[in-house]
């Protein structure tokens, strides 16, 4: 097969064949929990973690899985294996998941059904399109706060990762006005910051790392791996609710995301956040992220991988810079 290699409920299909059926609850309704994870050097990073997340998922929305961990672990391994043939030496996968309720039979707009469940599996890869991020890493990311304000806790638990994303697109709509390139940062109902749509959002004061309470955002594993980068770069981590005034008055300020590991991010709604540029702390946070991997994290993404591994503790070099450390 020289396309790749899905896996939709049961079967191992080729990409062009994976369809999803109109009566999915997961296109009536929006039920979709989801995750993803990818691979450094072809090899999947902390995959366990984003199974059992998944499957916190599900099994918070009432989906019955057919599927254990085990067995998730397994049918993932025979897709990586082989769509990583399909891809560059230098290219990385995405390992997405999505799992819905299944078929609504009786379709009357609800999730009203006498048919018992048929819950829809999803496991699929796609090649990691660094090029589309190369600039989060020369010029840092530019965060915008629009009206849109984050799904209280108390409607939806944000622990889950879903794909009821309304209200991200409305969002987005907006920050795109202010500028085309933006990420929307979404704030809570009391004016705290939540998180981005596909990322965390953490800002560094005075050599902490703040994160917003995990009451408001899905905790990502990104950030978890932040959280454990932090004692080797001299940094500490906490979490509190933080406003835009503390951005503005940050140090430094990263997105934490599964593509691109951590972006630095330099502007909050048009004000430059530090003097405006990557900072130091986050190229500290990228050389430990690297010599975890085995692999330049930041080399890749900027198209400057040069197809080598990295050993154990192995300092990076990294451009010096003018900003606060």
């Amino acid at each position: 097969m020289t396309e790749p290699l899905v896996f939709l409920t049961g079967q191992f299909l080729p990409a062009s064949q994976a369809k999803l059926n109109i009566y999915d609850l997961g296109l009536v309704l929006g039920a979709t929990f989801t995750d993803m994870a990818r691979t450094f050097r072809h090899r999947p990073f902390r995959l366990e973690d984003h199974v059992d997340r998944l499957l916190r998922s599900a099994r918070y929305g009432g989906i019955p899985l057919p599927y254990g961990r085990a067995e998730l672990l397994d049918i993932t391994a025979r897709v990586v294996a082989h769509n990583a043939k399909l891809i560059g030496a230098d290219d990385d996968l995405a390992i997405v998941y999505f799992v819905t309720p299944g078929e609504n039979l009786l379709y009357a707009g609800s999730s009203a059904s006498m048919a018992p469940p048929h819950p829809t599996v999803c496991v699929h890869t796609f090649r990691l399109p660094f090029e589309a991020w190369r600039h989060l890493f020369e010029e840092g990311v530019h965060v915008v706060t629009p009206s849109i304000r984050h799904v209280p806790p108390e409607c939806v638990d944000p622990k889950t990762k879903n794909r009821s994303r309304l209200h991200w697109f409305l969002a987005d709509q907006q920050t795109r006005l202010v500028d085309p390139r933006a990420v929307s940062l979404l704030l809570d109902l009391q004016g705290n910051l939540t998180e981005c749509a596909g990322s965390n959002f953490v800002l560094l004061k005075d050599r902490v790392i703040y994160s917003p309470e995990r009451r408001n955002i899905l905790w990502g594993i990104s950030l978890d791996t932040v959280a454990q980068l932090a004692p080797a770069a001299g940094l500490g981590f906490e979490t509190r609710d933080l406003q835009v005034y503390d951005v503005v008055n940050a140090d430094e300020a990263w997105l934490t995301t599964t593509p691109y590991c951590v972006a630095p991010c330099t502007k909050i709604n048009g004000i430059p956040i530090g003097d405006g540029k990557p900072g130091a702390a986050w190229r500290r946070i990228m050389e430990l992220w690297s010599a975890r991997v085995g692999m330049d994290v930041t080399a890749q993404v900027l198209g400057s991988y040069p197809a080598r591994g990295i050993s154990p503790g192995e300092v990076l070099p990294v451009a010096t810079t003018d900003g606060p450390t």
